[in-house]
């Protein structure tokens, strides 16, 4: 799952039924820097030191990197995420917390309930498509 944000590319995965997101792409959006993997080394330092559980919430999720790999990246949920935001003095990172995220998951719910109904239906199995009328969905 990929998500712009001013010009820049959010990497979000679904994981037990959540979005959790790339926290180094979040931070790459937010600040003007062209390392934001060592803006968010400090930056979790800084939030460990202040025994934030931020950090703590913080995931390694496989995501796909620029060659093709999946690769392990700190991920946040929503919440989680919110509160990294909070931390980063930016003028963008206000209009990012009011509005991108909340109707990212607004449209991500609406998807998993839409996906649950199909499921109660029968209509997929396991996200993949049930034959129906004895044709198989190729």
């Amino acid at each position: 799952m990929l998500v712009i944000f001013k010009d820049k590319t959010i990497r979000g995965v679904l994981h037990n039924n959540e979005w959790w997101f790339s926290v180094v792409d979040v931070v790459g959006a937010l600040i003007d820097s062209a390392d934001s993997s060592a803006y968010w080394r400090k930056l979790k330092q800084r939030l460990n030191q202040e025994e934030s559980e931020v950090v703590t919430n913080c995931h390694g999720l496989k995501l796909k990197v620029p060659d093709g790999k999946m690769r392990l990246t700190d991920c946040a949920n929503t919440e989680s995420l919110l509160r990294i935001i909070q931390s980063i003095p930016s003028p963008k990172a206000e209009p990012f917390n009011n509005g991108l995220l909340k109707s990212v998951m607004r449209g991500f719910k609406k998807f998993l309930i839409r996906k649950s109904q199909l499921i109660e239906q029968g209509i997929i199995a396991n996200g993949t498509v049930v034959a129906r009328n004895g044709f198989n969905n190729v």
